[in-house]
Formats: C-alpha cells, sequence, structure tokens
C-alpha cells in the first residue's frame, strides 16, 4: 500500500491535487503536518493523507461521501 498526499479544495468544485506519494507512514504523516502548516490562515485548502493501492483508487476514496455514524443514546 502507498500513502498519497492531496490538497483538497471545495469551491468552486472538488478539485484533488496529488502532492506526493510515500512507501511508509512515518514519512507521509511527517510532510502532510507540514504541508497543512504551510497553508494560509483561512485557507479553503485542506490537505489529506490515504492509503491505498494506487492513485486511482485513492481519488475514488477521497471523492466517496462519508456519513457519521450514530451518536452515543441514539437508538
Amino acid at each position: 500500500m502507498q500513502y498519497f498526499i492531496y490538497r483538497i479544495t471545495e469551491k468552486p468544485f472538488r478539485q484533488l491535487e496529488k502532492l506526493e506519494q510515500h512507501d511508509t507512514y512515518r514519512a507521509a504523516s511527517l510532510r502532510v503536518k507540514q504541508l497543512r502548516a504551510e497553508l494560509p490562515a483561512g485557507s479553503p485548502a485542506t490537505v489529506r493523507m490515504i492509503t491505498a493501492e494506487n492513485e486511482l483508487n485513492a481519488e475514488d476514496l477521497l471523492n466517496q461521501i462519508r456519513f457519521a455514524g450514530p451518536e452515543l443514546g441514539d437508538d
């Protein structure tokens, strides 16, 4: 599995920009933290890391809509 790093912007429409690819979690995690720190305050972009078999799979996972699970006490 590879670790992919993307810059994601939501406006005017969702755009994914692959920044880097790493073989180890540690290297990818450190780089994501650096990139997030470099984002200007109030930037509409986010930096995300995702693990996937390939770039196509990573972009598919990033584009999937995720729904929150039930809250504590919900029946």
